[in-house]
């Protein structure tokens, strides 16, 4: 890797970024993850309003993610608390049997916020999991990507680094 990695410190050891000297700018993070449902199940959920026996299956994962992003630096652990300014959530099934996850978080800051817009999907797709698994355990929590980010050294969109 010509790249270093920046949480690792000069002797090898794990360490947090110091951002201490970071311009503060506008940084927006989206990624997305897909759920796969077995055809009859997501017919099932679309027929009765996308609810299940839980209750509102993407309202709940919505609040479900929308926690997550606030918490991220609980789970992971060199990512630092984060006033988050905007979190919103997109769900729509693409295909008959394939919902899609959409997550954007916006922050201004010294620091950018992919990491919390990951952790937001991934939460989100595993609410629906959750929601849902009693219709069936084979649903399949798909891909799970960093879509778009903008703000800080690097921009990535369409999941493809720009300089």
């Amino acid at each position: 890797m010509t790249n270093k990695l920046s949480h690792i410190d000069k002797s090898g050891r794990p360490a947090m970024v110091d951002i201490g000297a970071k311009q503060v700018t506008r940084r927006i993070a989206v990624a997305v993850a897909s759920v796969h449902f077995p055809v009859e199940v997501a017919a099932a959920l679309q027929a009765n309003d996308l609810r299940s026996a839980k209750g509102p299956v993407l309202d709940t994962a919505i609040i479900a993610g929308t926690l997550a992003v606030k918490r991220t630096h609980e789970l992971i652990p060199f990512c630092h608390p984060l006033p988050i300014e905007n979190c919103r959530f997109e769900m729509d099934f693409i295909a008959p049997d394939q919902l899609l996850i959409r997550c954007e978080v916006a922050i201004t800051h010294k620091t950018g916020v992919e990491m919390e817009a990951l952790t937001g999907a991934s939460i989100a797709a595993l609410t629906v999991y959750d929601m849902c698994k009693a219709l069936s355990h084979e649903i399949v929590i798909g891909e799970i990507r960093l879509l778009d980010k903008r703000g800080g050294k690097r921009t990535v969109k369409a999941g493809r680094v720009r300089k």
